[in-house]
C-alpha cells in the first residue's frame, strides 16, 4: 500500500506498556484513509441528482470520491519528510483533528467546487495520517512483532472497507450528506492519540546514523516502490472491477454482487492472518504470492459463470492479503529510524498511485483486448511474469552469496 539489514525475527517489541491501546489507535488511524475511499460511494448517485444543474457535475461528483487518493499519492512523500523533521506523534494528532474538520465540511458547503476542494484537503491529511501510523508501527515494534502489526494493519483496512461501505449505504438513506458525519470520529481519535501514544525515541545506533547524516537510501527503495505500484493494481482490481465483471455475466442483483465482494474481502483478511503464520522472510515469498494472485486473475478471466468468477476473486484476494504486508515489511526492513518517515511516505505514495491508476490501466487494456475479462487475464499474465522475474532475481542473489 526500509533498513540496511532486516531486523532479527526474535527481536522483542519496544514499549510493552500500554501496547494494546497504542496498537488499537494506530489501527484505527490506518482505517481513516479507507473510510475516505469508500464511505460516500453509495450516495454518489443521490449527490449527482442534487448537483445535476451544476456544469460538469457528471465529472466532478465522482472526483469527490477519488481525489483524496490522488492527493494522498502525490503528497505522501512530502508528508514523510515532515514526519522525520517535526515528529510522528505531533503530526498524527494534528492531521487527525484536521481530518474531522475537512471531512465534515460537505455538511455545510453548498458549492460542488468547494466540496471537491475540501476533499483535496482530506487527501492531504490522509497522507499524513497513513504515513505517521505506519512509521510509528516501525518505531514501536521490531522483528516478527512488527510484521504481525503491519499484517493487522492490512487486515483492519480490508475489513473496514466492507463495513464503511455498508455504513455509508445505511446512512445515505437519510440523505447524501449524512455519511460525512462519520468523519467527526477524528475529534475522538486525536485526543486519545495525544494521551496514549508515547513519543518514539531512536536507539543509540540510529542516533549515530542520524548524526553521521547518511544519505537517504533512495536507490534501495526504488525497486520495492516500483513493485508496490504494480502490487496496488493487483490489490485493487477485484474490489474495483468485480461488479462490472458480474454485470458482463448478466448478474444484476446488488445483493449477490455485495456477497461476492464480501467473500473477496474475507479472503483478503484470511491472507493477512496467514501472513503472520508463514515461515521465512516476506521478501522471499513475493514470487509465490504474485503467482497466486495471477492464477486468480486467470480463473476470473476464463470464468463463464458467476460462481467461478467468485472462486477466482477469492483466490486472488487470498494472495493480496499476503501481498500487501509482504511489500510493506520488505520496505520497512530497509529503513533506519532517521529515514523511516520519508521512506514510509514514498511507499505510501507508490501504493496509492497504484490504486489511482488501476481502473485507468484496466480501461486502456479493455480497449486494447476487447473485454474487461480479457484485460484482467492480461493482468494475471503480467503478475506471473513479475513472479518469474522475482524468482530469478532471488536465485541470482543466492548464487552470488554462495560464491562470495
Amino acid at each position: 500500500m526500509p533498513l540496511p539489514t532486516a531486523p532479527a525475527p526474535t527481536t522483542p517489541a519496544r514499549h510493552h506498556d500500554g501496547s494494546r491501546p497504542r496498537a488499537a489507535l494506530l489501527m484505527a488511524g490506518s482505517c481513516l484513509p479507507v473510510l475516505g475511499a469508500v464511505l460516500i460511494a453509495p450516495v454518489l448517485p443521490r449527490m449527482q441528482d442534487h448537483f445535476s444543474s451544476v456544469p460538469g457535475a457528471k465529472t466532478l461528483v465522482p472526483v469527490v470520491l477519488t481525489v483524496p487518493a490522488l492527493a494522498l499519492a502525490l503528497l505522501a512523500p512530502f508528508a514523510g519528510v515532515i514526519v522525520d523533521r517535526l515528529g510522528r506523534k505531533r503530526l498524527l494528532v494534528v492531521a487527525t483533528a484536521l481530518y474531522a474538520v475537512f471531512g465534515t465540511a460537505p455538511l455545510w458547503l453548498d458549492s460542488l467546487g468547494a466540496i471537491v476542494a475540501s476533499r483535496v484537503l482530506v487527501g492531504i491529511v490522509e497522507a499524513a495520517i497513513m504515513t505517521c501510523c505506519t512509521t510509528l508501527i516501525g518505531d514501536y515494534y521490531t522483528g516478527r512483532v512488527r510484521d504481525r502489526y503491519l499484517a493487522l494493519q492490512t487486515m483492519c483496512a480490508s475489513a473496514s472497507a466492507t463495513a464503511f461501505f455498508a455504513l455509508g449505504g445505511a446512512l445515505g438513506s437519510a440523505g447524501w450528506r449524512a455519511p460525512f458525519w462519520i468523519y467527526a470520529v477524528g475529534l475522538l481519535l486525536a485526543p486519545a492519540m495525544a494521551a496514549a501514544l508515547p513519543k518514539p525515541a531512536p536507539d543509540a545506533a540510529k542516533t549515530q546514523l542520524a548524526e553521521d547524516k547518511q544519505p537517504f537510501p533512495l536507490r534501495r527503495l526504488a525497486g520495492i516502490c516500483a513493485l508496490t505500484v504494480f502490487g496496488a493494481m493487483v490489490f485493487y482490481t477485484v474490489p474495483v472491477e468485480m461488479a462490472y465483471l458480474m454485470d458482463d455475466l448478466g448478474v444484476t442483483s446488488t445483493g449477490f454482487i455485495g456477497l461476492a465482494t464480501a467473500l473477496a474481502s474475507a479472503a483478503t483478511v484470511a491472507g493477512s492472518i496467514a501472513f503472520t503464520k508463514l515461515p521465512g522472510g516476506p521478501e522471499g515469498r513475493l514470487p509465490l504470492v504474485f503467482a497466486l494472485c495471477g492464477a486468480g486473475f486467470v480463473v476470473m478471466a476464463l470464468s463463464g459463470s458467476p460462481a467461478l468468477l467468485v472462486v477466482g476473486g477469492v483466490l486472488n484476494c487470498l494472495g493480496t492479503g499476503v501481498l500487501l504486508p509482504s511489500l510493506l515489511t520488505t520496505a520497512m526492513a530497509k529503513l533506519d529510524y532517521a529515514d523511516r518517515g520519508r521512506g514510509t511516505g514514498l511507499w505510501t505514495a507508490a501504493f496509492f498511485a497504484g490504486e489511482f491508476i488501476c481502473p485507468l490501466v484496466l480501461i486502456g487494456a479493455e480497449t486494447a483486448v476487447g473485454s474487461l475479462a480479457a484485460a484482467v487475464g492480461l493482468l494475471g499474465l503480467a503478475s506471473a511474469l513479475v513472479a518469474v522475474g522475482l524468482l530469478l532475481k532471488a536465485r541470482r542473489v543466492t548464487v552470488a552469496e554462495e560464491n562470495a
